[in-house]
């Protein structure tokens, strides 16, 4: 199977990011390389990653959003695939051969999604709701192709909606994206962090990517006439 690196881009993620990064080494296929954007944390996560002595590169930047530091860790990475998680959330053993199978066998693909359940806290054991098609940074693998042609990942106001931004940029450049039926990963849900219940101030981002799309669907249908 062809190589691929991992991005997490990680804020304040102290109590989470050693969880994280256990799942993406124990894959059944091993990362060539494992990059950590630290996102302007103000918590120990940048020691907690040094105390696990492991092989992750670490890289920092000023507190700019998840998609700014994505857009970060992608730069960093020259292996033919790409794969994103969220350093509050876990991958199954077997997500990344799943993944790297399905791309194998289907080459018109760009990119391929999981499902995924929610969990509360520490008991990943005990996944709370149904699967569900994660859209998201945790179960994505691309194609290291797709990253230049789209651009960066924008993270709108209120820090939510980036990734819902970034994927239908994708697909209006027009690659391919797949949904695997297979539950491949488990979606942490804690205070504090940016998925964690409504916010009228977070959520905010939601409208911003709305409009924008909006917008573009606008500018090409003028640009067809």
């Amino acid at each position: 199977m062809a190589g691929y690196g991992v991005v997490i881009p990680a804020f304040n993620a102290a109590a989470t990011i050693g969880a994280a990064l256990n799942s993406v080494l124990a894959q059944t296929v091993k990362a060539e390389t494992i990059v950590v954007v630290d996102d302007g944390s103000t918590d120990d996560t940048a020691a907690v990653i040094d105390a696990m002595n492991l092989p992750v590169t670490v890289l920092r930047q000023e507190n700019a959003g998840p998609g700014s530091a994505t857009t970060k860790g992608f730069a960093a990475l020259s292996t033919p695939f790409v794969a994103t998680l969220d350093a509050d959330d876990l991958w199954l053993a077997d997500k990344i051969e799943k993944q790297l199978g399905y791309l194998d066998r289907h080459p018109a693909t760009a990119g391929v999604f999981t499902h995924w359940r929610t969990f509360r806290g520490d008991r990943p054991d005990l996944p709370e709701a149904a699967s569900v098609a994660g859209w998201s940074r945790t179960t994505m693998m691309i194609r290291q192709e797709v990253v230049p042609t789209v651009g960066p990942i924008i993270d709108p106001p209120g820090g939510r909606g980036e990734m819902i931004d970034w994927i239908a940029r994708v697909r209006e450049a027009g690659f391919v994206l797949a949904m695997l039926d297979d539950v491949l990963a488990l979606r942490r849900i804690r205070p504090g962090s940016l998925s964690y219940g409504r916010d009228p101030e977070r959520d905010r981002g939601y409208l911003q990517v709305a409009r924008l799309a909006m917008q573009r669907r606008a500018q090409n249908k003028a640009g067809s006439r």
